[in-house]
């Protein structure tokens, strides 16, 4: 499959951009060369597509159905309960409204932390995306349940062998309040021994650092140092309540975080410090979280929110400037999950989207990133196309209206409720 971008803006130039297979081919102000789709990229400009770093897919199922309080009760009264009802039917239709999300607001990639992997996996496949997916793994110091969740990341990394190659398998112990040690000291060891990458909450609340101060005797991430855990091919959502000591330990062994600010102001979690992270050398990408804390998958508005959240909590309004927000938005994520993408140049994966220049939030156009981190939003977004493939094109995705209807008929069941149609709201 090829693909021919004609007349494209990059970076305050026309070109004309040639995707072969999975790749970016040939970039340049005159493109000769036939392809099996024709793109009119007058009036458009072409960027990196999103890679949400951290979230929940299929938990668009619970998007306003619990809002408004703080994290530990929203999980345990709340989340949790709902969850366990869950069937993987359900996951796969949850998942892919996510991912019929992401892709209308201009995301290829995402990385997930949620139960019944299968059905995510189908989702992803069908839906063209990229996605690194963890087998979520809770065991609340039960052994029992430990040897069942062992055996569960086992299984799932077997299966993981017949997906296509847009899907990564990745481990997800979900923190240190609800993973035992010795769980942890498992996962570091199969994750050693399989070349696999680690994502975990860490930090997300002050609470969850008073009692590991309490039980340990430790702050969290002196907590994972000590089990050996901090290493490259390890990732941590949140990493809002961490000091000096510990960045400096994030740094030294080349930890990575993400950071998910709509999310932790909604539940009230803390003040991600950008600057002081920063500073102190951690990489760091940018995640939604889920729909049930957020509520929306929309990597712009995330965008726009983190950049102000780091002016604002410095006083500073040069940090976090819109060129490093679109980084931190793109390539940090690509970077993070192993993935050569985040870049419209020739050689990497050809993950993009075509932003609308004639959109009104993208006139006058002074300055194409500043428009598209601090005015645009996700609406500006016209083509979103993933791994050699048009996932959407004029702001239209294949199979939208099943999609929504499956999911209605989902959370009928789940709640005993009749979801709302649109045309009810």
């Amino acid at each position: 499959m090829s693909i021919l971008i004609r007349k494209v803006r990059l970076k305050g130039e026309v070109v004309d951009v040639l995707i072969k297979g999975s790749r970016f081919d040939s970039i340049g102000t005159d493109v000769d060369a036939m392809a099996d789709v024709v793109i009119d990229g007058s009036g458009k400009a072409i960027l990196p597509s999103f890679h949400n770093a951290h979230t929940h897919a299929a938990m668009t199922l619970l998007r306003g159905y619990a809002d408004d309080m703080e994290l530990h009760t929203w999980l345990s009264e709340h989340i949790w309960p709902f969850e366990a009802r869950l069937t993987e039917d359900d996951i796969y239709w949850g998942a892919k409204l996510a991912c019929l999300e992401m892709i209308k607001s201009g995301t290829t990639f995402f990385a997930d932390m949620y139960w019944h992997w299968k059905g995510t996996a189908r989702a992803v496949e069908e839906m063209g995306m990229r996605a690194a997916l963890s087998a979520a793994f809770f065991d609340f110091e039960d052994q029992g349940r430990a040897e069942a969740m062992k055996r569960q990341v086992m299984d799932l990394h077997e299966a993981s062998s017949s997906c296509s190659d847009r899907i990564r398998f990745i481990l997800g112990p979900h923190a240190i309040y609800t993973v035992s040690s010795d769980s942890l000291r498992w996962l570091r060891d199969y994750a050693l021994e399989h070349g696999l990458l680690i994502h975990t909450h860490l930090s997300e609340t002050r609470k969850e650092v008073e009692d590991c101060l309490g039980r340990f005797g430790k702050r969290p991430v002196e907590y994972l140092h000590d089990l050996g855990l901090l290493a490259p091919n390890l990732s941590l959502a949140h990493a809002i309540w961490v000091d000096d000591r510990e960045m400096a330990l994030l740094a030294e062994n080349g930890v990575q975080v993400v950071h998910c600010p709509v999310s932790n102001m909604k539940l009230a979690s803390g003040r991600f410090d950008y600057a002081a992270m920063r500073a102190h050398g951690v990489g760091v990408a940018l995640g939604t979280d889920g729909c049930s804390s957020n509520n929306n998958l929309d990597m712009v508005e995330e965008a726009k929110v983190a950049s102000l959240l780091a002016k604002v909590t410095a006083m500073d309004p040069t940090v976090f400037p819109a060129q490093e927000t679109l980084d931190a938005a793109t390539v940090n994520g690509a970077r993070m999950y192993g993935l050569d993408a985040g870049r419209i140049a020739t050689g990497m994966l050809a993950d993009c989207i075509l932003v609308d220049l004639n959109h009104l939030r993208m006139v006058p156009g002074h300055n194409l990133v500043s428009n598209l981190i601090y005015g645009a939003g996700s609406a500006c977004v016209d083509t979103t196309i993933c791994n050699g493939r048009v996932l959407m094109l004029g702001g239209r995705v294949e199979g939208e209206e099943e999609i929504l209807e499956q999911v209605r008929a989902s959370v009928a069941r789940l709640t005993g409720r009749t979801a709302p149609e649109a045309d009810a709201c």
